[in-house]
């Protein structure tokens, strides 16, 4: 989903720096830079490897320097992407501490989460939309990245049924819709808000938790509410 205003903030530029501070070269990253910037603004089809090259500083030839083609490129990005969403949300839940209830680690994965696609919109928004894109063998690592965050909500969520504090008649389902409501956040920040994304975090954390336990067991008496 292009965007014409889809330049990346400094807060955003420093985050993929530190992001990708061991993953990559410096001249690498200046390309993973530039690609987002330029998939975002046109598009995985619409963006050309000169394209990149222009706003990298660097020759189109500098670009296969590092990278074999642009679905590398992209790969790469994903890659990365995947593995520290995926990072935040286990470290969210280890954070809870090992006492915590479900509905304490609920809010504390589901907050975390949302303040992170919040503040890497853009990088977070040329993932998921132009995903597809990857090659059937990069997908397929990609997307066993996507089932282990999907678990980590599962997994929070069934440990609530068992142990009484959320009324989920369908956890993968619920699941899923939590973590597309958490996902979409990319598609939309920061326009018309007026929110933090660590106040957005919040405020989906207190969602997730009605739509877990509608009936106000438990989960409303978890720090923070």
């Amino acid at each position: 989903m292009p965007q014409s205003d889809a330049g990346l903030d400094p807060a955003q530029e420093q985050g993929l720096v530190e992001a990708w501070d061991r993953a990559a070269a410096p001249a690498a990253r200046r390309l993973m830079i530039a690609a987002v910037e330029a998939f975002a603004a046109r598009g995985y089809h619409g963006t050309s490897t000169r394209d990149i090259a222009d706003r990298a500083g660097l020759s189109p030839a500098g670009v296969y320097v590092h990278f074999a083609s642009k679905e590398e490129l992209f790969y790469r990005i994903t890659l990365v992407g995947h593995q520290q969403t995926l990072r935040s949300a286990l470290e969210a839940e280890a954070a809870s501490g090992p006492a915590a209830s479900a509905a304490e680690r609920l809010r504390a994965v589901v907050a975390a989460q949302t303040a992170f696609e919040a503040r890497h919109h853009t990088t977070a928004r040329v993932i998921e939309y132009d995903l597809p894109c990857l090659s059937p063998e990069h997908f397929i690592e990609v997307n066993a990245l996507r089932r282990q965050i999907t678990a980590v909500v599962r997994g929070i969520l069934a440990d609530g049924v068992k142990s009484g504090e959320f009324d989920v008649p369908d956890v993968d389902g619920t699941a899923l819709a939590l973590l597309s409501m958490v996902t979409d956040v990319a598609r939309w920040f920061p326009a018309n808000s007026r929110q933090t994304p660590e106040q957005l975090g919040r405020l989906y954390a207190d969602l997730a938790l009605r739509m877990a336990a509608p009936h106000g067991t438990r989960a409303a008496d978890a720090p923070g509410h």
